[in-house]
């Protein structure tokens, strides 16, 4: 008998899929939030389908954004002002809400990635 409940247990978590409707986060305006050592870093960026611009601590980025497939997208910086600024940075976005997801990122080619989590605000 116990066995029988075990097995259904397993069973409904087995059914637990994570959201991820990407394709309405691919542009529009929003707020960004990382945790890095215990500090919170937020900024704002606005994205097209082909161009994200970024503004934190009263500074621009803009770069170009390719997407690899409805989750997935490669950016790489248009003005690089340093060797670090070179490298492209892949992003995937891990699970959606109705007006926010969260992702992991890192430089391509990378092990090391960070988690965060970004809201639309337009």
């Amino acid at each position: 008998m116990n066995y029988t409940y075990l097995l259904f247990s397993l069973l409904l978590c087995s059914c637990y899929s994570i959201e991820r409707d990407c394709t309405s986060f691919k542009t529009g305006k929003f707020e960004s939030s990382i945790l890095i050592d215990g500090k919170t870093f937020v900024s704002e960026f606005s994205r097209t389908k082909n161009i994200q611009i970024e503004y934190f601590n009263s500074k621009t980025d803009t770069a170009s954004v390719r997407w690899i497939n409805d989750c997935e997208m490669i950016f790489k910086t248009l003005n690089p002002k340093n060797r670090a600024e070179q490298k492209d940075v892949h992003l995937k976005i891990l699970s959606t809400t109705k007006d926010a997801y969260t992702f992991e990122y890192g430089y391509v080619g990378s092990s090391i990635k960070q988690k965060g989590r970004a809201k639309r605000i337009d």
